[in-house]
């Protein structure tokens, strides 16, 4: 699995511009509030779930935005979804509960994840997510989080989570 360095070594071969920001760890949405709030762009928040069918999903979502998990699957094409266990997601996307991240799909190199994205993160100009830890954050334009998903061959399946049918 990629470390933190490593994943900055991926951006810098691939163009991708980057800034990071150390901080105290953040668990939970809503944490860290006086980090973000220094910090420009779209936050995120991000899950990793199953569905009935064992496909494996990782939602990157706007930080506030609401996702209803018993409506999405009719959204995304999925089965029933519930959260992924720890040791799997540790195993496919190499992080730790609290680090889930999109940049962690540089360690997907099964290509086992389809990755969700928030349309808001989408439209943003500069986005942030952890660097494979909850200690720091990452931030890249647009065209940097597009060339990094670009580079990994994956393509989101991008869904509007503001829409009234998903909250």
């Amino acid at each position: 699995m990629l470390s933190r360095a490593d994943l900055f070594a991926f951006f810098d071969a691939h163009g991708v511009d980057h800034t990071t920001l150390d901080h105290p760890a953040v668990f939970r949405v809503g944490e860290g509030e006086d980090i973000k709030s220094a910090l420009p762009g779209a936050h995120s928040k991000n899950l990793f779930l199953k569905d009935s069918s064992d496909q494996l999903w990782l939602i990157s979502a706007e930080a506030e935005a609401r996702i209803n998990l018993k409506r999405l699957p009719a959204v995304i094409g999925s089965g029933r979804l519930s959260f992924g266990s720890a040791e799997l997601m540790e195993a496919v996307l190499g992080v730790t509960p609290g680090s889930v991240t999109a940049f962690a799909l540089v360690n997907d190199t099964g290509r086992q994840v389809r990755f969700v994205l928030d349309e808001t993160l989408h439209r943003a100009e500069l986005v942030n997510f952890h660097p494979l830890t909850n200690t720091a954050t990452t931030a890249v334009s647009q065209s940097g989080l597009r060339a990094f998903l670009a580079a990994l061959g994956v393509e989101p399946l991008i869904v509007d989570f503001s829409q009234p049918e998903l909250a």
